[in-house]
């Protein structure tokens, strides 16, 4: 994966379970905690679809560009499939996760 460290935006540190989405097979993702959800949607920016936020994300040595969405009070960041190999992780894991959340 190509290392796409942003040079500033807000950052979020936290750990959390990974989770197999019930609507779709083989789609996994993490919940960002409701208390920086929070603080991330009450940051201004342009809207966009499904009112996702661009973020950079790593977990482990990966980093990549990605999206977070909102549901349920608070956003769920999906884990490529690229991202569970190369870090040797899968559902029902623990993992600590890094975002940086773009502004625009």
């Amino acid at each position: 994966m190509r290392d796409p460290r942003p040079a500033s935006g807000m950052r979020v540190d936290f750990t959390a379970v990974i989770y197999e989405w019930s609507a779709r097979r083989n789609w996994f993702f993490v919940d960002v905690p409701p208390e920086p959800s929070a603080d991330i949607s009450d940051r201004p920016r342009m809207p966009r679809g499904f009112d996702s936020v661009r973020v950079t994300a790593t977990v482990g040595a990966t980093t990549w560009s990605t999206s977070i969405f909102p549901g349920g009070g608070t956003y769920a960041l999906p884990l490529k499939r690229a991202v569970l190999q190369a870090e040797g992780i899968g559902e029902g894991d623990e993992i600590e996760i890094a975002l940086v959340v773009h502004d625009g």
